[in-house]
């Protein structure tokens, strides 16, 4: 009780004065002063009442229970979670905290790249299957499955580190990363399964005992000087040879483009050639077609020609002709104002004479007398 009644507050207020009594406060009337005094003590004697009998259990821890004394001494099976919990004073109860969220195991050689929080231990140190040496900066990541088992059979506070994973995180990476070749490391998936199988083989061994591995993550690993020198100069080389097949695909590649390009080219060329002798043939097929329409059409024109020219022979050779004719040379007549003509001897004209007129004329009777 000393520690909380000797000590001051921050006003300057000695608590051992007040419960003996002998502290006054100035100005203040004698029963407000009692009353106060009072007030003070009873706040005092609730912390410590608090702090001695009760615990405080966080929302991310277990909470373990420990009896020291009477019928059911020892480690109770139940689990307790957040809030206040009633103990006995004097170590005859004890509350032993448990973390409850993930926790982070952090294997490297470099503890400034590593999470804040994490537990941190030295890197990895894997023979590799051909004989060779790596440092390897694993991070694991685990919890808590079963509190009470953790408490029976690692033991409390951190422990669950010191006894429990750390000792078997090596051993499972040396098990599984060690059947890799140095080559095999640079191989994600291949380093990827065997992280798989070593959380496997840790969770065998660590389920036993409360603790679950959600995730075992290799982050970087690094061979000796000579050993790192030679490799990437090995994978510099096949790099190079890489690039080179891959120079020479793309040569053929591109080869065998340009080949197709030209192919067609040359089929587009005689396929628009084509197309050019097509449209030539369909035009003069049309001039063809338009002069032989004309040729038939002149023809047609021609004949009806012809054949009005014979019909109309024909019908100046029918019977009416004679008179026609008469009535053409009437006409002729018409535009004379004065002929003069012998009238009498051989070759006289006697215009009323029609035959004799038909005659000088050349004109046939009808039925082509």
């Amino acid at each position: 009780m000393t520690n909380y009644i000797g000590e001051k507050s921050r006003f300057g207020i000695n608590l051992e004065q007040i419960l003996k009594g002998s502290f006054k406060f100035p100005d203040l009337h004698p029963r407000l002063q009692i009353g106060l005094k009072v007030l003070i003590a009873l706040v005092v004697l609730l912390t410590i009442f608090y702090n001695l009998f009760f615990v405080y259990v966080r929302p991310n821890e277990y909470g373990i229970k420990v009896v020291r004394i009477g019928l059911n001494r020892g480690v109770q099976k139940e689990i307790y979670s957040a809030g206040l919990t009633f103990l006995l004073p004097f170590g005859l109860q004890q509350m032993y905290r448990l973390p409850r969220s993930i926790q982070v195991l952090e294997l490297t050689n470099f503890p400034q790249t590593a999470a804040k929080e994490a537990r941190k231990d030295r890197a990895a140190h894997i023979q590799t299957s051909d004989g060779f040496f790596v440092d390897v900066d694993v991070s694991m990541l685990y919890h808590i499955k079963d509190p009470f088992l953790v408490f029976t059979t690692i033991g409390p506070g951190t422990l669950f580190e010191d006894n429990g994973i750390i000792p078997k995180a090596e051993p499972a990476l040396k098990e599984t990363l060690g059947k890799l070749t140095t080559e095999e490391f640079y191989n994600s998936p291949m380093r990827v399964q065997k992280t798989e199988e070593a959380k496997v083989r840790l969770n065998e061994v660590l389920i036993q005992k409360g603790i679950e591995v959600d995730q075992v993550l290799v982050r970087y690993f690094k061979y000796s000087q000579e050993i790192q020198k030679n490799i990437e100069e090995k994978k510099l080389q096949d790099q190079m040879v890489f690039t080179n097949q891959a120079a020479a695909r793309a040569a053929k590649e591109e080869a065998a483009l340009k080949k197709i390009v030209q192919e067609g080219m040359v089929i587009a060329a005689v396929e628009i050639e084509k197309g050019k002798a097509y449209v030539t043939r369909k035009i003069a097929e049309k001039d063809l077609y338009v002069r032989s329409k004309k040729a038939d059409a002149d023809l047609l024109v021609k004949l009806a020609e012809a054949e009005r020219v014979r019909l109309k022979n024909d019908a100046l050779k029918g019977s009416g002709s004679e008179r026609m004719v008469g009535l053409k040379m009437a006409d002729v007549y018409k535009g004379l104002d004065v002929v003069i003509l012998p009238s009498d001897g051989p070759d006289g004209v006697n215009p009323l004479n029609l035959n004799k007129a038909m005659q000088l004329f050349d004109v046939r009777k009808g039925g082509g007398q």
